[in-house]
């Protein structure tokens, strides 16, 4: 079952880059990416509030939020910062690289997942799970080739390094989340709540010092419909990877590797909508990708 959930993330997750990528076009990162987080947050908060005042309801329909201790709090609030992090790498990256480039180098996130997923939780990959993984990364070399053709020198352009930096931070995220959930027992809706909260403390924090006090950037912000998009999808897509992990038997490493077919509707889809370019070389690689993919599931 928790395949099928994963494989539901990966869905919304696609439709997630989208949107993103329209949410960023000649805007600034910063109050994009608060303006996703406070939808999404918004998206959870009749459940606090449900909690609080019928929390036997809630329990019943599964959406009860629980309270947690303080060192909880600072537990999530460390993943907040993880991401926060990755988030404003990765948004700026997408602002500046085409969505088919983008995309794929976040696919090599589940080789950082593999490597923590042996070292810190002792899962065994079998021989057709190293393929796999090894196929997912020499697709992305192949997309650095491809990036070159579009201007984009893979050792020499800065938002190359933002995006693996902002990949790097995200499977750290991962992995972490596989010890919130299973670890600390917290419900997707717990986690995702108080998660939301405290990235809107440190993003406004941000804001605070690089946007609100300059009157030509806040003039120069358009808000489009694909920002709270963003933010519900994200939440979305959230709620079902953290209800897999929930699940004893879920393995982080495959977790992580099936999210990323989400690739399918960001380049295909992507490169339609945004009429990228090199649409049908970067298909090749796209298959190696998702070969890669189908080894973990099949092994």
């Amino acid at each position: 079952m928790w395949m099928y959930l994963g494989l539901l993330a990966a869905l919304f997750l696609g439709l997630h880059n989208l949107c993103k990528k329209h949410a960023v076009q000649g805007n600034e990162v910063f109050p994009v990416l608060l303006g996703t987080i406070v939808a999404g947050f918004l998206l959870i908060l009749p459940f606090y509030l449900g909690s609080l005042f019928y929390p036997e309801y809630f329990k019943e329909i599964g959406f009860y939020i629980t309270s947690i201790s303080l060192k909880t709090h600072g537990f999530i609030a460390i993943k907040s910062m993880i991401m926060a992090s990755s988030w404003v790498l990765a948004y700026q990256a997408l602002k500046h690289l085409p969505i088919t480039i983008v995309t794929p180098i976040r696919s090599a996130g589940p080789f950082f997942t593999f490597i923590g997923a042996i070292f810190i939780y002792n899962e065994s990959p079998s021989f057709w799970q190293w393929i796999g993984f090894f196929l997912i990364i020499l697709s992305v070399l192949m997309y650095s080739k491809i990036g070159k053709k579009e201007g984009i020198n893979f050792k020499k352009n800065k938002w190359i390094f933002a995006i693996i930096g902002a990949t790097f931070l995200g499977a750290s995220s991962g992995l972490y989340d596989k010890f919130l959930i299973q670890s600390l027992t917290l419900n997707p809706q717990t986690l995702q709540f108080w998660f939301c909260f405290y990235t809107i403390v440190i993003l406004l924090i941000i804001l605070a010092i690089t946007w609100f006090p300059y009157q030509e950037k806040r003039k120069a912000f358009k808000f489009r419909w694909s920002i709270p998009a963003v933010g519900i999808l994200l939440q979305t897509a959230d709620y079902f990877y953290f209800k897999a992990l929930q699940d004893p038997d879920a393995l982080i490493m495959l977790l992580s590797a099936i999210k990323r077919s989400q690739i399918l509707i960001a380049v295909v889809v992507g490169g339609l909508l945004f009429k990228e370019q090199n649409k049908r070389k970067k298909l090749v690689p796209l298959f190696g990708i998702l070969l890669g993919v189908f080894f973990i599931l099949y092994a």
